[in-house]
Formats: C-alpha cells, structure tokens, sequence
C-alpha cells in the first residue's frame, strides 16, 4: 500500500521565480551546481525574468519568488536554504 501511494500522491508543485538581473549580479560560480540539483526537483517549477520590477531589492540582496512570496537573504547560498525550507 505504501509504495501504491508514493506512486500516485500529487506532490504540490513549488512555483519560483528569478530576476535575471538578481541572478548575475549575486549567484557565485561555486553555488551553480547546488542550485542546479534543487532546481531540477520534481516539486519544483522555475522560470527566469529579465526583470521583476523590484529594483531596490534586487540591487541590495539575492532574491526569489516562491509560491508569490518574496524570499531574500544575505548572499547566494543562503537564499538556497531558505527556499528549500520554504517549500519542504
């Protein structure tokens, strides 16, 4: 029965979104990998903006849109753990 259920549950999709411009400016070279396993998640659908129109924001920290909620932090890696605690 167990693997009967982990088979057909529906896993809720988490829906994140990046500003390109964010993005180049705070992603560090040594965190792609990282960020490349939690996006190719299967609970996972991003998509990439040119921009979001949150330019304060954007210029001061990494930011990300998850489920429509704006998540930031101090720098590229910690933003990776809060989005992967948001959506766990």
């Amino acid at each position: 029965m167990n693997v009967i259920k982990k088979l057909f549950s529906k896993q809720k999709k988490a829906k994140i979104e990046f500003c390109q411009r964010n993005l180049e400016q705070f992603l560090q070279e040594e965190n792609y990998t990282a960020y490349n396993e939690f996006l190719s998640r299967k609970n996972v659908v991003y998509k990439e903006f040119e921009c979001q129109s949150r330019c304060k924001e954007c210029r001061m920290s990494p930011y990300a849109m998850v489920n429509g909620d704006f998540v930031t932090a101090e720098n590229s890696d910690e933003l990776l753990k809060k989005m992967a605690e948001y959506i766990d």
